[in-house]
């Protein structure tokens, strides 16, 4: 049985937990591993539940979650240099989407419209060279701003849900950009510079000074194409060449690192 609360541990009980678990896989020792990292587990069922309907009930969520946990200290490999937390966490996470999946409450009709806002979205964002306002989302979607305001809510709902299936399976320019998901602006949580830092790295690996500079500026620093280009000495148009070519290497290297998780 899990505790829902226990002392500090420090970091060389964690590691020594850690590497007693990794010896002989010791069950003690595992337990004790999510005790410590079940406040993370809390966070992110409390987070998700905030864009969800009333009837969804957090220890619900945190139940599907401990799930994503048991299942990321059995496969975690400190091998790979990547912080336990910023790889609980994503396994966390998907293991509560997949349960509210699995309940598939989102209606279908809303389902649809925030397809469509997505791909207005898209659309404006490919002809302007930014972000679209609200009243640009409203008028190409010929929608009244209260009509679009709600569509907007409900979207996010729909989003959470759909979120960990777009980030493997599809090569859409909006698909990739659902990694502004994972930087979370609006709080300052304790995974947020740890996720922020590795999700720097992962999607900068492997590209030359100029990509990187296009993917950091454009994702990170929030630049328009043609921003970047006057800070680069580039055309629009070059680099929103090279922004399209760096986005299909990163939808490969996202399906390679899927096939990996998915063989551990």
């Amino acid at each position: 049985m899990l505790k829902t609360s226990q002392p500090k541990a420090s970091p060389e009980q964690v590691a020594q937990w850690w590497a007693t678990f990794h010896k002989n896989k010791c069950e003690d020792a595992r337990n004790r591993l999510l005790e410590h990292y079940l406040p993370i587990v809390r966070y992110a069922a409390e987070r998700i539940r905030t864009k969800l309907p009333d009837e969804v009930d957090v220890d619900d969520l945190v139940s599907s979650g401990i799930f994503g946990l048991m299942d990321a200290v059995n496969a975690f490999d400190p091998a790979r240099g990547v912080k336990f937390e910023t790889y609980c966490a994503a396994r966390i996470r998907g293991a509560i989407l997949d349960e509210l999946r699995s309940l598939d409450w989102v209606p279908r009709l809303v389902r649809s419209r925030a397809h469509k806002l997505n791909d207005a979205v898209a659309s404006l964002e490919s002809s302007l060279g930014r972000k679209p306002n609200e009243k640009e989302l409203a008028q190409e979607m010929k929608l009244p701003m209260d009509e679009f305001r709600r569509l907007q809510q409900d979207a996010k709902a729909v989003g959470l849900v759909s979120l960990s299936r777009k980030w493997f399976e599809t090569d859409s320019h909006k698909d990739v950009r659902e990694i502004d998901v994972l930087e979370d602006k609006r709080s300052d949580d304790p995974l947020r510079v740890a996720n922020r830092k590795d999700i720097k790295d992962l999607v900068t690996r492997g590209l030359n000074r100029a990509e990187r500079l296009i993917i950091l500026l454009y994702y990170f620093e929030e630049m328009t194409m043609k921003e970047i280009g006057e800070t680069l000495d580039l055309s629009e148009s070059r680099v929103s060449q090279m922004h399209s070519a760096v986005l299909a290497r990163l939808r490969n290297q996202l399906e390679r690192r899927q096939k990996e998780l998915q063989t551990v």
